[in-house]
């Protein structure tokens, strides 16, 4: 038996599909993928778009079950996909969980295979990243049910002697992580994880539910709210609230971002600032480039959503519900543009393309930082969105 997570309704999870599939987004402690593999107790293939699909690799067989990655699988539902016979779908409600069939050729072929299945209800509940929004605005509940899920019959290392904390029942420290003196814990509005080998520095003040994801830091004298990420190898400080960063990403700085998504090897110039909320408290909208037009969230507060590679220069701000492409570089005195396609350069009023060959560069640089470089696999895809995010552009 084969269990393969399939993309599905990834237009709406742009920025961040560009450059992954669905089950490597990361919403609340673990990634989609991470999610299922702990709840089915096996490893996951990924059958996602052609362009993307090198990376992941081909792990089919004659008998697959195909499992929908926008969906957040937990244990009953886990359980539910393992009882499918071949020739079945199982539903929730009008949103495909997972299929059991053999081998196809794309995404295309399974939806074609799957539609005339016969259907198995279930009647459970489980979250679904349906827009790109969802990655944040469900990070609550993602956190804490990861945090039962990881922790669960498990022993927590010790509270070091010199931190404040409140509601430690609801902390959980791995080996290696370390946290320095002045911190204040308050773990009695949600779970705080601290997975191994993290460091939170002197004098941060911390609020439930965070994820401080595997090597991820904390800066000194950061405030940091809940419902937040931080993942793998992130470093981060100043003021944030409710945002998922990806992995090996960059806020080192003094600013507030909040209710967001920073994609991975993002980099945030010091003392900037993203707008969450609208003056008029009005509800926001954002840029689908999916659909070219601006859509409604249903959100009063939603900020920066910045894809993969994209930097900003000091003092940046943000206007609220700002999209950011993936390899950007932004930077200026005024508000940038509400959307930043991929590949742009420069600030408001005045963004030009920026050079492949450059942006590639940079992006090498960074990841030479923490000890790895682009892959050809990774270049490849990265040729294939700058040729398809540039094409009509006049410079």
């Amino acid at each position: 038996m084969n269990y393969i997570l399939f993309d599905e309704g990834r237009e709406r999870l742009l920025p961040f599909t560009h450059t992954r599939p669905i089950a490597h987004i990361r919403c609340g402690i673990l990634t989609m993928r991470e999610r299922w593999e702990m709840n089915l107790q096996a490893t996951c293939g990924i059958l996602t778009e052609a362009y993307l699909q090198p990376l992941s690799g081909d792990s089919q067989g004659d008998d697959n079950i195909f499992i929908n990655a926008s969906v957040a699988g937990d244990c009953p539902l886990a359980t539910a996909v393992k009882k499918l016979e071949r020739g079945q779908k199982l539903m929730m409600g009008s949103i495909i969980v997972a299929a059991r069939v053999g081998k196809v050729l794309s995404l295309s072929e399974l939806i074609q295979t799957i539609a005339p299945l016969p259907p198995v209800e279930y009647t459970g509940d489980a979250f679904t990243l349906r827009n790109v929004w969802d990655i944040f605005a469900l990070n609550d509940r993602a956190i804490r049910e990861d945090f039962k899920l990881i922790t669960f019959n498990r022993t927590s290392d010790p509270l070091p002697d010199h931190i404040t904390a409140s509601g430690k029942e609801n902390i959980f420290i791995e080996a290696g992580a370390k946290i320095n003196a002045g911190v204040i814990l308050n773990a009695t509005t949600g779970p705080i994880y601290l997975a191994k080998d993290t460091e939170i520095m002197e004098g941060c003040m911390l609020r439930g539910p965070l994820a401080l994801c595997e090597h991820a830091v904390i800066k000194m004298g950061a405030k940091i709210y809940g419902a937040t990420t931080i993942g793998p190898g992130s470093k981060v400080g100043g003021e944030i609230s409710n945002v998922v960063f990806f992995s090996n990403s960059n806020k080192g700085h003094d600013g507030f971002v909040g209710n967001g998504v920073i994609g991975e090897w993002c980099n945030l110039g010091a003392d900037t600032n993203a707008s969450n909320l609208k003056n008029n408290y009005d509800e926001v909208k954002i840029w689908s480039e999916h659909e070219n037009k601006l859509v409604k969230t249903g959100l009063t507060f939603c900020g920066l959503l910045m894809g993969d590679h994209s930097k900003c220069g000091i003092n940046t701000m943000f206007n609220t519900g700002t999209v950011v492409g993936v390899s950007s570089n932004i930077y200026g005195g005024d508000f940038p543009e509400k959307y930043i396609p991929s590949f742009s350069w420069g600030g408001a009023g005045n963004m030009v393309t920026y050079k492949f060959q450059q942006a590639m560069d940079t992006a090498n640089r960074m990841m030479a930082r923490r000890g790895t470089k682009l892959s050809e696999a990774e270049l490849k895809m990265y040729e294939y969105l700058f040729a398809k995010a540039t094409e009509g552009r006049e410079n």
